[in-house]
């Protein structure tokens, strides 16, 4: 069965690089990243290796971290080395079934919907954090805790956020007679009747989205608290009822014109920044994008997402993207490993706030109490938006990522696709679930 988890988790780490978080995509040079690199570093108690990916935002925000934590540790150091996604679960895979965890750094930075995936895959790759009594889980938000819980096993420090929002026009939505008052705490039945409206005054649609891809379907399940798979891990997709409506749902977006699809990412990011739409939903990191066309400044509101009526726990609420920090359980420094994130990642209202330019919003409840999170947004109409999306954090629904998360959501991906072309819709959820289960070997 190791064997059958292995190849799959190097076929995911190729398919999920938009969802590594913020920046996920920007891909460099691995560096000096082998055990050579980790034995420069083992020598000195006082430094620690770390593996992430993007510059601008993971990297930063450890940097930001270490200078933190030498305020009171002065001798303390960080070797941060430039690893990509795809690469760095490329040398999980192959350390974890070689058994040999010396290559790998102290502290690395890993997908949440991965989490599950790596952890029950290689145990005794991740540290058991639970253990060690030096954070309190309890300050994170529910929803993004769970990613890197498993077995009721804290295994994962959470870190950025991957919230969802809904962000609209405001000017646009004028011209057709709202605002984002009126796209506020309601559900997609009452969203597709003002987007209709909105199409019909102004010829803009209210969505945009990336064919072949499940983003949409996926936020609305986990705003119900639903999931592609039950507690034990199995596939629970055949009578899903939420799954179902979330598909219908996707399809009258795209029949009604409320919804556009577009084949690629630099496609999706023009239909914002060049206004041929009114308005997005996905994680809050779309923020870094919207705020690239700096002519639109003032001309954008968040608010939460419209919800499944009658299904589920009907929130406003769901997560799209987002990683958490985990420990090198066979690491000799493990002990200051767990102490520098309990002092930054799960523990500093400074680091947070420092971090909060780069786009990097917590999901460490008291972050978003201090007065830089209170901060109004210009480009956002002047929205107090960072502590508005801590609060969406915490309302977040849990969901089961299961182990074979990335192939569930490319099957609904495929069926989504399918249904757009008249398929039936529980004829599609079979071979999904079909799919499913012969990636798993059954």
């Amino acid at each position: 069965m190791k064997k059958k988890i292995l190849s799959v988790l190097m076929a995911g780490a190729l398919c999920s690089t938009l969802l590594a978080g913020c920046g996920g995509t920007k891909e460099a040079p691995t560096g000096n990243s082998s055990a050579a690199d980790n034995a420069a570093t083992a020598a000195d108690d006082n430094t620690l290796t770390v593996w992430c990916w993007d510059p601008a935002f993971n990297i930063n925000a450890m940097n930001e971290a270490a200078k933190v934590y030498q305020k009171d540790h002065p001798d303390f150091k960080l070797n941060v080395v430039e690893t990509p996604w795809p690469d760095l679960q490329t040398k999980i895979n192959t350390a974890g079934a070689a058994g040999d965890l010396s290559t790998l750094p102290d502290v690395f930075l890993m997908q949440d919907n991965a989490f599950w995936k790596n952890q029950i895959s290689f145990p005794e790759v991740f540290a058991d954090l639970s253990a060690t009594k030096a954070f309190d889980f309890t300050q994170f938000a529910p929803g993004k805790l769970a990613y890197s819980t498993v077995n009721n096993v804290n295994y994962g420090v959470p870190f950025d956020n991957g919230t969802v929002i809904a962000a609209y026009r405001t000017d646009i939505l004028e011209q057709a007679g709202y605002t984002v008052a009126d796209l506020t705490d309601i559900d997609w039945n009452r969203y597709m009747e003002i987007g209709k409206d909105v199409l019909a005054k102004t010829g803009k649609p209210l969505l945009s989205s990336m064919a072949n891809e499940s983003d949409i379907i996926m936020i609305m399940l986990q705003s119900t608290g639903a999931s592609l798979f039950d507690d034990k891990g199995d596939p629970s997709i055949v009578g899903n009822e939420t799954l179902k409506k979330a598909l219908e749902t996707y399809k009258e977006l795209k029949e009604s014109g409320v919804m556009v699809l577009v084949n690629d990412w630099d496609q999706y990011i023009t239909t914002m920044n060049a206004e041929s739409v009114a308005g997005t939903i996905n994680g809050c990191w779309i923020m870094g994008s919207i705020r690239a066309a700096e002519d639109q400044s003032g001309k954008w509101a968040v608010t939460n997402l419209p919800k499944l009526a009658g299904i589920g726990e009907q929130s406003n609420y769901s997560n799209n993207g987002g990683s958490s920090w985990a420990v090198n359980a066979d690491s000799k420094k493990k002990d200051l490993a767990v102490d520098f994130l309990a002092k930054t990642f799960a523990g500093s209202t400074e680091l947070y706030d420092n971090i909060l330019p780069s786009g990097a919003l917590a999901t460490w409840l008291p972050a978003g109490g201090t007065s830089a999170y209170s901060e109004k947004v210009e480009f956002f109409g002047g929205q107090e938006v960072y502590s508005l999306l801590t609060d969406f954090a915490s309302k977040t629904p849990k969901n089961n990522t299961g182990v074979y998360y990335y192939e569930a959501r490319d099957a609904v991906a495929a069926a989504a696709t399918n249904i757009l072309a008249g398929a039936d819709v529980d004829s599609e959820l079979k071979t999904v679930e079909d799919t499913v289960n012969f990636a798993m070997g059954k």
